[in-house]
């Protein structure tokens, strides 16, 4: 079976490739840093942890959700409608932008103190409404994004047909 290399992936040097990324990444991390400084929640409050009951990572959720959601816009916009965009914009946006405001990390520390704080409850209801929400976010997303196209797409037959 002779398998052929992914769209995404080249031969040539990797180095502009880990440059975009890294340059991506430090945006999305400063976007995820600020959206947690105007929301505020039980996540990056830790004095709410030690003193009693902590509040759910409402934040940390809608920032994966909101990650996950751009990420299907981004796929279905790059491999359907901007196929000729530059090669190092998927990297730098998907992986770098969305992978540093996305934080898989924080999800887990958030469940895993909600379980140390003795709120099993809020810890599964993250576990579970963190997953379902961010595998119905990308779907979404690809959805809106490939209505959106489609949206476009009879008008500008329409507008050449009239000519």
């Amino acid at each position: 079976m002779h398998l052929h290399p992914h769209p995404d992936t080249t031969s040539g040097p990797q180095w502009p490739v880990v440059g975009v990324v890294a340059v991506g990444g430090a945006v999305g991390a400063l976007l995820r840093y600020g959206a947690s400084r105007l929301w505020r929640n039980g996540s990056d409050a830790s004095l709410l942890w030690r003193t009693g009951e902590a509040a759910f990572p409402v934040t940390t959720l809608l920032i994966n959700v909101v990650g996950c959601f751009l990420m299907g816009v981004l796929t279905v916009a790059l491999k359907e409608r901007f196929t000729g965009a530059p090669r190092l914009l998927n990297p730098m946006l998907g992986t770098g932008v969305l992978g540093g405001f996305t934080t898989f990390s924080s999800y887990t520390d958030d469940t895993r103190r909600l379980f140390d704080n003795d709120q099993p409850g809020y810890a599964v209801a993250n576990l579970l409404v963190t997953v379902a929400g961010c595998l119905t976010a990308v779907v979404l997303g690809v959805v809106v994004a490939r209505l959106a196209l489609a949206r476009r797409r009879p008008a500008a037959a329409g507008e050449e047909g009239g000519s």
